[in-house]
């Protein structure tokens, strides 16, 4: 197998050398696995939207790819990216997107890492890597679209710092509230404009900002009554 990074990272032992890689078909079991006992890891269960053997089935099938990271041979984390189904869901609705741009729209889908090796950023370096195998898919994409709950702070951080934007909130998969975000490939935004800070809990004034225009593009930390996050808006140049 082909190793696309390395790196010496913190495990539960210790030091232990840790190296991404391309995932194939014969993964899957050990996939399934890893991100049941991550689901069943998590406070709230509600933030992660894990996949199905089906969707799994379909990125391995040609639409999308996976890479996986492994310590001593054993899988410890993946992250997949998704060529979607065009249907009523798509999130290329949701950001404005017209029909005939649809199928330039790639997702950034789940991101899984076992509770044992976070705090290595695992989950930046693998969306870092999968980014750069993007090109050797058969398809030219331009948006690069994901969706994060707005209590999975550590997922909203790394997709902002990736260069994604927070273009919606809205109910999706049903009832759970998501933050929708997107990134241009051939035509970032330009930086500029009216910059609000919102504390990151105040989900009603974000929505509305939305609507009015503005984009999340980044995350602060301010010192008001303790440390809290805020969420860093700007108004998007978007027409």
């Amino acid at each position: 197998m082909e190793t696309l990074y390395e790196e010496e990272m913190n495990g539960p032992q210790g030091c232990v050398r840790v190296s991404i890689e391309p995932l194939e078909r014969k993964e899957l079991p050990g996939m399934l696995v890893l991100q049941q006992s991550v689901c069943e890891a998590l406070e709230d269960q509600t933030i992660l939207q894990a996949l199905t053997i089906e969707e799994f089935e379909f990125i391995f099938a040609g639409n999308g790819l996976m890479v996986g990271a492994y310590a001593e041979g054993e899988l410890i984390a993946f992250r997949a990216l998704l060529a979607p189904p065009i249907d009523a869901e798509h999130l290329g609705y949701d950001i404005g997107l017209t029909e005939d741009m649809l199928p330039r729209v790639i997702y950034q889908e789940i991101s899984v890492v076992h509770p044992s090796y976070r705090g290595n950023r695992l989950q930046q370096k693998m969306g870092d890597v999968v980014m750069r195998q993007l090109p050797l898919l058969e398809r030219e994409f331009r948006f690069v679209c994901a969706t994060v709950a707005p209590g999975n702070l550590a997922s909203l951080k790394d997709k902002l710092a990736q260069g994604m934007e927070i273009h919606a909130l809205k109910e999706k998969y049903g009832d759970w509230l998501r933050y929708i975000l997107v990134k241009d490939l051939e035509a970032p935004r330009k930086p500029g404009g009216e910059r609000v800070l919102v504390e990151i809990e105040n989900l009603d004034r974000q929505k509305q900002l939305l609507a009015d225009g503005f984009v999340g593009v980044g995350i602060e930390e301010r010192e008001r009554r303790g440390l809290l996050e805020f969420l860093q808006i700007e108004r998007s140049d978007r027409k």
